[in-house]
């Protein structure tokens, strides 16, 4: 009979660890609150009089996070890029322009590949703004502007690899750029021009006359439409409802599947029923210009599954069910 090793001792000396990781690095970021002073308004105020771009640089692990701050400056209204220190000496010097801005990012702030772009840095007469751990460092000196992301110990237990530097200096970055955003008066549509392929871009790009069908896809009748037609016109269009209409065009009810249980329960003649008897009069509608987001949002709100469509006028001009939403991607 084989027996199961114990691991339970093993399994809470590897959670100890993992909870003290986690404990240092919030402290790192949590003691980056009282820090924040005149120096962070002026980093602001530097990024904000860019008329060019931002140069996000960095080597090794505060290479990755420059490449991360970079991206998010560029989706949140301060164009910016990441530029590799080691590259630039070897042509991508050309990148930076007269009109651009630089943050350098290093712990030890003694980075030879970035001490070594100062010369031209100053030759352009660009403003730099340093993050790092050490106010007396090269970098330091040499910069315009200096944010401390100092911290006491890394979550690395040989207080080595670069774990709560890295992390604080992450969320520094972040805290510049939701400051740069607020400033800039960054909109949601501002933010969803700059992300059209994701989700959030679908929510808030996509109108519901991009969504709705129309045309000979789009299920209505008349009010004096026998049912037995109505019925026809749903299955045809396959929209799970159909609308009725006027003589011109305006909407004066929908009939939906649920309308024909009502109908059927209350033990009505389907034989000489006409659509006007069975729909449900003053439906929920929707204009083509609002966003698709919104029409979500309505068949939430009402329990509904389908809406029509009608322009300033109250006349038809489409509809969308819940799998139309599903398609484009909008929920």
């Amino acid at each position: 009979m084989s027996v199961v090793p114990d691991t339970s001792a093993q399994d809470e000396q590897l959670l100890t660890s993992a909870r003290r990781a986690l404990r240092i690095e919030a402290q790192a970021v949590e003691s980056l609150g009282p820090r924040l002073n005149k120096s962070f308004a002026d980093a602001c105020r530097v990024c904000l009089a860019c008329e060019g771009r931002m140069v996000v640089t960095g080597i090794g692990k505060s290479g990755h996070i420059a490449r991360k701050i970079a991206a998010t400056f560029a989706s949140t209204g301060t164009p910016a890029f990441f530029l590799h220190p080691a590259e630039a000496s070897h042509g991508d010097l050309g990148m930076i322009t007269r009109t651009d801005g630089v943050l350098a990012i290093s712990n030890s702030g003694e980075t030879r590949e970035l001490i070594l772009l100062l010369p031209h840095l100053k030759r352009l007469g660009l403003p730099l703004i340093t993050m790092t751990g050490n106010g007396n460092s090269t970098l330091a000196l040499a910069s315009t502007v200096v944010l401390d992301v100092s911290v006491p110990e890394e979550a690395c237990p040989l207080n080595l690899a670069p774990t709560a530097s890295t992390t604080a200096t992450l969320a520094m970055g972040d805290a510049l750029a939701v400051a740069l955003l607020d400033a800039r008066g960054f909109t949601e549509q501002d933010f969803a021009r700059s992300h059209p392929g994701g989700i959030l871009g679908r929510r808030l790009v996509l109108h519901v006359e991009d969504v709705m069908r129309k045309g000979n896809d789009l299920p209505r009748v008349n009010a004096e439409t026998p049912l037995g037609e109505g019925l026809l016109e749903m299955s045809r269009k396959g929209l799970g409802m159909t609308v009725i209409v006027d003589g011109n065009d305006h909407v004066l009810g929908v009939f939906t599947d649920g309308d024909l249980r009502r109908a059927l329960d209350g033990q009505l003649d389907v034989h000489s029923a006409v659509m006007s008897d069975v729909m449900t009069s003053h439906p929920k509608t929707i204009g083509p210009r609002e966003l698709a987001a919104e029409g979500a949002h309505l068949m939430e709100l009402f329990r509904i599954t389908v809406l029509p469509v009608v322009d300033a006028s109250g006349k038809l001009v489409g509809a969308f069910n819940v799998h139309d939403l599903l398609r484009a991607g909008v929920v």
